[in-house]
């Protein structure tokens, strides 16, 4: 818990001190959350959700290609400015010679925005998330990566000199409801950070604290937490291709190297 509060407040004031150079220039976005490389606002960092929302009449198709052969694919619809639903499925192994091994069930999640950001408030939604990351492990009845479940999340976002440089923050609480097997029921905190750089190119890095999955004898967290970093470029008008880094603090017992993975991002309207 120690180790997981200090990187927290360590991610926290990095991000502060970054907010608080691009404050100074009293140049503040008013839309919801920025866009990170993209042609509508984000709405998820790496792992962690934003409080951003898909636009009304919209849609996005998402693939993510993670170790193991992975593959996820997943889509969302705006069925307003501030209401999306989305699903997922995927399965391990489906690049490479073995059979594919699937998700025992298509995920769903569904995000509200309750308050629109502006120049003092920042942009504030809840939702439900069912959708975890990393393989599945039928033994414990979870994703190596918990799902959000239910989450509340805040995000705020400041545009730099000459609206140039654009850089958002995220903060949030969650409760999975993957704890059949490990009974942790332990609500958890989690923090983003996202910056775009002109030319169409992007920083994202996000801090989940997992205290839902540090205390068991079952637990996969070491107490460290899992803090990713993704790198983003707008390749084409709505497409945007993302190479991440993941736990890199190699908060899982037997892992002793990077997690990389790829996504590719699309954006559609009807």
């Amino acid at each position: 818990m120690r180790r997981n509060l200090t990187i927290a407040i360590l991610f926290t004031l990095i991000v502060v001190q970054a907010v608080t150079v691009n404050a100074q220039t009293r140049h503040r976005s008013v839309s919801t959350t920025g866009s990170a490389g993209g042609p509508e606002p984000l709405r998820w960092l790496i792992d962690v959700p934003t409080a951003g929302s898909l636009p009304r009449g919209s849609f996005d198709v998402e693939m993510r290609v993670f170790k193991g052969g992975g593959v996820l694919l997943g889509t969302d619809v705006g069925l307003s400015n501030r209401l999306q639903l989305g699903l997922s499925y995927g399965a391990e192994g489906i690049i490479a010679e073995s059979n594919p091994v699937w998700n025992p069930r298509v995920e769903f999640q569904v995000k509200l925005q309750v308050i629109t950001e502006d120049m003092s408030m920042p942009a504030i939604a809840i939702g439900f998330a069912s959708q975890g990351f990393g393989k599945w492990i039928d033994s414990l009845d979870r994703y190596e990566v918990k799902s959000r479940g239910f989450f509340a999340v805040a995000s705020k976002g400041y545009l730099g000199p000459g609206g140039n440089l654009y850089t958002g923050v995220h903060a949030g609480i969650n409760y999975s409801l993957e704890t059949n097997v490990d009974k942790d029921e332990t609500p958890n905190f989690f923090f983003g950070f996202d910056a775009k750089f002109p030319n169409d190119f992007a920083v994202l890095a996000d801090y989940d604290m997992a205290l839902n999955d540090d205390r068991d004898t079952l637990a996969l967290g070491k107490g460290w937490g899992y803090l990713n970093l993704g790198f983003r470029w707008l390749f084409m008008e709505r497409m945007m291709i993302e190479a991440d880094v993941k736990n890199i603090l190699n908060n899982r017992e037997g892992v002793k190297s990077l997690g990389r993975e790829l996504r590719i991002l699309y954006l559609e309207y009807f």
